[in-house]
């Protein structure tokens, strides 16, 4: 594509239409000498010749017949989405119900969706905060916000953030009384705070390294369904947690935790963005992802940096 400037091929059609340089020009709101210059920069970018100029005529060469017939549609599908765009922009209203890891939710992205909100003031949000698996098909909820695959294969999931790793780690001062461990198998010596859903308790840790597979069985004195009172007891110093980097590596980054075994990879925990239908993906939960996709963009870089520096 030898084209630069689409405004370019814009003034060609337009004089096209018109069949007068200065009538374009008067169209585009431009001067006639930016126009000409417009129209001089085209044909030399293509090496051809477009119009035919006479002191009292302007005809299209066959070239320029050739080039109109295929730019047109181009121009005007892109009018098009151009104007589809704003109208999607201006339809970001109503009600939005969400459904956040209690977490994630509450610690990182709420402030994303002041954010989302401040650009979009007629949008209402409700807002779930909740380890709880929702089930969008039967609650009340327009979109779930939730680590791993759907329990039900039916159901929509949009990436949000997909290179996403459980970490084991522990307050610093956890370890200075406790001492580190060396291998995930030394977790039976230390006291283990365990995440629940329902009444299923998650106590089986998995590892990798080079191969190998480790899964472990972990005991403590302490465990939640809620993620968020897991990183609580354990930035207090009560034990050791097996969290997602999402929800941990803002405490990392500040010295409140310290991570255990990096030599050892967590399970892998990727972020998604979970729709009932895809005929549900309006452009409030289009836009709310992209939004969200690029706030994660910066914080997963930022946490990675520091993890592994």
């Amino acid at each position: 594509m030898k084209i630069k400037n689409l405004a370019d091929l814009e003034l060609f059609i337009t004089t096209a239409q018109y069949g007068s340089l200065s009538a374009a020009a008067r169209s585009l709101e431009i001067s006639p000498a930016v126009a000409s210059a417009a129209l001089k920069r085209l044909e030399s970018e293509l090496g051809v010749l477009l119009f035919v100029r006479t002191t009292r005529s302007l005809r299209l060469t066959a070239e320029g017949e050739r080039l109109l017939a295929r730019s047109q549609p181009l121009i005007n599908e892109l009018r098009d989405l151009a104007d589809e765009l704003v109208a999607g922009h201006s339809l970001i209203r109503g009600e939005l119900s969400l459904s956040l890891p209690s977490d994630l939710g509450r610690n990182v992205i709420l402030p994303w969706l002041d954010e989302f909100q401040q650009q979009h003031p007629d949008l209402h949000l409700r807002v779930q905060l909740s380890d709880r698996i929702a089930d969008v098909m039967r609650e009340p909820v327009d979109v779930a916000i939730r680590y791993g695959q759907p329990p039900d294969s039916s159901q929509v999931a949009l990436p949000l953030v997909t290179d996403n790793r459980r970490v084991l780690c522990a307050a610093p001062h956890y370890l200075a009384t406790h001492g580190t461990p060396s291998s995930p198998a030394e977790l039976s010596q230390h006291n283990c705070l365990c995440f629940r859903v329902g009444d299923a308790l998650y106590n089986r840790w998995r590892f990798t390294r080079d191969g190998e597979v480790l899964d472990i069985d972990v005991r403590g004195n302490r465990s939640a369904d809620d993620a968020d009172a897991v990183r609580h007891w354990t930035v207090s110093g009560y034990g050791i947690c097996y969290r997602s980097w999402l929800d941990v590596g803002r405490d990392v980054t500040a010295g409140r935790l310290s991570v255990i075994c990096p030599q050892w990879q967590g399970e892998s925990l990727p972020l998604n963005l979970i729709c009932p239908d895809r005929r549900q993906l309006s452009p409030t939960i289009r836009l709310l992802r992209e939004h969200l996709q690029h706030r994660f963009e910066a914080y997963v870089l930022q946490a990675n940096t520091y993890l592994y520096r």
